[in-house]
């Protein structure tokens, strides 16, 4: 198959678009970055700019497009609204519209964010009530995906990985602070169910291989705090988990508001695909894993 994936830069991208090119050819879409390597086609492109998907689906002729492109950092989005609407919104429905004209396949990648995680145990079928102008332009760009294209695939997603910067995800902010025996704090009341990257890399080539489509929590089989997620991965590299402060997400600062509870049910993807996504403590052991294999480094390099 050929496969366009767009924003190949970010965590998922990146990691998504390499475990691709392993079976399938693979374009990958990046603006600002500059990436550097045989494992896929790099196509240097700003997304909001008018003629630039044309010229993406010109130059790639894919089968199926994963769109992996948003602006994904919650401060961001609350600094610079249009931005957010034109990347997070706007964009995943030309992307739909287009794929349905042309005749691809489509997976969407969005959040469990959606939710305003105020109890917790959300399936496909419960209300979203996004709380940030993240979640809420992600929420916008779901309805317009599934609107203009009911064949595409929208996959709710929270993940952890090694990324190109070494900073994208929650992570790696552990394993870079308690490295430097930095004093950090642990949100003990917010909850979710990462992924690892290269995992849901695995699971949405799976659901484009078996033909499926709609909405789809892909999250870990299992939930927990980000205070016990950054316990557990200190534990695994033999960090100082006590530099870990218990902490309520009310003494944080932070400006963008957070969903306390987003344990996202991912039974129809079981279901669906014959198999239940890795729980917590798989993903945590094959990210060190990974670590101890030189996988950060191999990433960053791509950047050199």
């Amino acid at each position: 198959m050929r496969i366009l994936v767009t924003g190949a830069s970010g965590l998922l991208g990146l990691n998504l678009a390499l475990e691709a090119s392993q079976q399938h050819e693979v374009f990958g879409s990046v603006n600002r970055n500059v990436i550097k390597t045989t494992n896929f086609t790099v196509l240097q492109s700003d997304l909001t700019a008018p003629g630039t998907l044309e010229r993406l689906f010109t130059e790639s002729r894919p089968d199926w497009v994963i769109n992996c492109a948003a602006l994904a950092n919650l401060e961001a989005c609350e600094a610079d609204p249009v931005l957010a609407g034109q990347l997070n919104s706007d964009l995943p429905e030309k992307l739909a519209d287009y794929v349905a004209r042309g005749g691809a396949r489509l997976v969407h990648v969005s959040t469990d964010a959606v939710f305003d995680g105020k109890r917790g145990g959300y399936s496909e079928e419960d209300k979203p009530n996004p709380l940030s102008l993240y979640a809420k332009t992600k929420f916008d760009g779901e309805q317009a995906v599934l609107a203009a294209n009911p064949e595409v695939i929208v996959a709710r997603v929270n993940l952890f990985g090694w990324s190109l910067s070494g900073k994208r995800s929650l992570a790696e902010w552990f394993f870079n602070n308690l490295s430097e025996n930095n004093r950090i704090m642990g949100f003990t009341d917010v909850y979710f169910c990462p992924l690892l990257a290269t995992d849901l890399a695995k699971i949405m080539l799976q659901m484009l291989e078996n033909g499926l489509h709609g909405l789809y929590h892909v999250v870990s089989s299992e939930c927990t705090s980000k205070y016990d997620f950054g316990v557990r991965l200190a534990r695994l590299f033999d960090f100082d988990y006590k530099l870990i402060k218990p902490t309520s997400i009310s003494q944080s600062g932070l400006v963008a508001a957070r969903a306390p509870k987003l344990c996202l049910i991912s039974d129809k993807l079981t279901r669906d695909l014959g198999e239940s996504p890795p729980d917590l403590k798989t993903g945590l052991e094959d990210f060190h894993a990974q670590y101890l294999a030189g996988y950060p480094e191999f990433i960053r390099q791509l950047g050199a």
